[in-house]
């Protein structure tokens, strides 16, 4: 796989403590909507025993000017190098690597469960899809603490209003820890919640990825619901 030297052109927080860093995309690189990056830091000012070397999905969509990386700033010194990092200077990505990417078949639906950080290639993958006006029917239930944690719940409840065949069912889980209104689902996401907006459970292919206990609780709700093994893809954020 490739690698490439890309310069930061910009970095902005998108949820409380959590960083998107966008970086220039370098000529011919292609990759699909969903696929993620090893990204190097070149000559760190420090490193710890984690290393200079981090996996991040690309939270971009491949229509988008940007490659951008979005992650939770932990207090490590591959994140404290990232935070302060200014604008022109390079980092090594090795890309695309992964295969969590949207099935090709338009008559199934496409079911999104995910969490926290884990939401960066689910971004990535509704926001081309939308772009190239896929045919499928696509739902993402998007879980967060409270709104103030949710990295890019306006860019997926943005494109909710613009596509009849979208859904975006937000929920929050500590509502009582947040400064702000929510008018959204509260609670874990649970088979409840899923059946007031799939009438079937056991016909879309779903795609978990997240914290890996909120990987495996999903796993299991599905399992328990009928969900054939087969239609349901994985990808766990871990260390973040």
């Amino acid at each position: 796989m490739p690698s490439y030297k890309v310069k930061l052109k910009y970095k902005r927080e998108i949820a409380e403590g959590t960083m998107a860093f966008h970086f220039e995309k370098p000529a011919g690189f292609v990759y699909k909507a969903g696929q993620f990056a090893d990204c190097t830091l070149i000559n760190p000012d420090e490193t710890d025993a984690e290393g200079n070397t981090r996996t991040f999905s690309l939270a971009s969509a491949p229509y988008e000017e940007d490659l951008m990386l979005a992650t939770r700033m932990r207090d490590t010194a591959f994140k404290r190098v990232l935070k302060t990092m200014e604008p022109g200077t390079e980092v090594m990505l090795d890309a695309p690597h992964g295969s969590f990417t949207l099935h090709n078949s338009k008559s199934v639906p496409a079911v999104f469960l995910t969490g926290g950080i884990g939401v960066t290639p689910v971004r990535s993958i509704i926001l081309q899809a939308l772009h190239d006006r896929v045919q499928h029917r696509i739902l993402v239930f998007y879980s967060n603490r409270k709104p103030e944690d949710g990295a890019f719940l306006d860019d997926l409840r943005e494109s909710h209003a613009a596509n009849p065949n979208y859904t975006f069912v937000g929920t929050m889980t500590q509502m009582e820890k947040s400064n702000r209104e929510w008018h959204g689902e509260t609670g874990v996401i649970s088979k409840a919640m899923l059946l007031k907006y799939i009438d079937d459970l056991t016909l879309p292919i779903y795609y978990i990825d997240g914290p890996p206990a909120m990987v495996k609780a999903m796993r299991q709700m599905l399992s328990e619901a009928g969900v054939n093994n087969d239609n349901i893809r994985t990808e766990e954020f871990s260390g973040y």
